[in-house]
């Protein structure tokens, strides 16, 4: 049975509304990022009046734009391939075998997710910096603590999604794979891995997000030198004026490629979080 008319256009137009309220926004920093900075500075206006692509040339000198980039690529990758790694061996465990301590691991796992990052900003600050002091290993303000912090958030929702993903495939792949001469890593890679592509899509996705745009951590973690992009875009600020156009500019910039790679991988991230939380 078909819905009402009534009912598709009341869906129309919130739709309708809903999309302009999400776009008004990106229109206002586009807009804005092709402004000289007194039109900026001034009334606000829909149009550019003297449309200029300058903020897009002088954002990468005022600040180390460059560098903040490079430093989130490397952090954000680097917590992005260890938590995927040690996720599929640590989900596929937990899917595969009945090991003492299975509900227990899984119920912690869980329960990680229940606490707010913040309360681990303070315990992560001192464990860094004691570990430095007694081993000489200059971890704050190192590219690798950040890494390692990142990984504690998106580590266990990887472990609890591609746990659930895993379950949603029949063990009669693993036993066909064992039977053609796989041992239980074979067929984890040969044969498991590759049906479950759209949960590895998912759980990539979702470290990449958690670490790409963090910055609380980012900004008591880092220094000068591993500054991300989350914290560098600030030191468009300075005591005597705000590069409002570069901001805008630069933080579409940034933006594009994330939302690009969201754009291609939406496909395969739907299905793997509809598979996991159907599961």
């Amino acid at each position: 049975m078909d819905p009402p008319r009534s009912f598709i256009w009341t869906r129309r137009i919130v739709l309708t509304l809903l999309t302009v309220f999400t776009l008004i926004p990106v229109y206002a920093m586009v807009s804005s990022s092709l402004k000289p900075l007194q039109d900026v500075q001034g009334d606000f206006r829909w149009f550019p009046s003297h449309p200029t692509v300058r903020p897009y040339i002088d954002m990468w000198t005022t600040v180390p734009l460059a560098r903040y980039f490079v430093n989130s690529v490397i952090i954000a990758g680097g917590a992005t391939v260890a938590s995927v790694a040690i996720a599929i061996l640590a989900a596929y465990a937990v899917s595969r075998y009945r090991f003492p301590g299975r509900r227990v691991f899984t119920i912690t796992v869980l329960s990680t997710q229940m606490f707010p990052g913040i309360l681990f900003l303070l315990p992560l600050f001192l464990i860094f910096v004691n570990v430095g002091n007694a081993t000489g290993l200059a971890l704050y303000g190192s590219r690798g603590a950040l890494i390692l912090t990142y990984l504690t958030f998106s580590l266990p929702f990887s472990i609890w999604m591609l746990a659930g993903y895993f379950d949603s495939l029949p063990r009669e792949l693993d036993e066909a794979a064992q039977v053609d001469g796989c041992g239980a890593m074979g067929a984890l890679f040969k044969v498991i891995l590759p049906a479950a592509v759209p949960g590895l899509v998912a759980v990539t996705v979702y470290a990449f997000m958690t670490a790409w745009g963090e910055v609380l951590f980012a900004s008591v973690m880092t220094n000068e030198t591993t500054r991300t992009l989350s914290i560098g875009l600030r030191a468009y600020s300075t005591q005597n004026e705000v590069f409002w156009n570069q901001v805008m500019a630069a933080s579409l910039v940034v933006s594009v490629p994330v939302v690009a790679g969201f754009l291609l991988l939406q496909r395969f991230l739907i299905t793997g979080l509809t598979a996991g939380a159907v599961k």
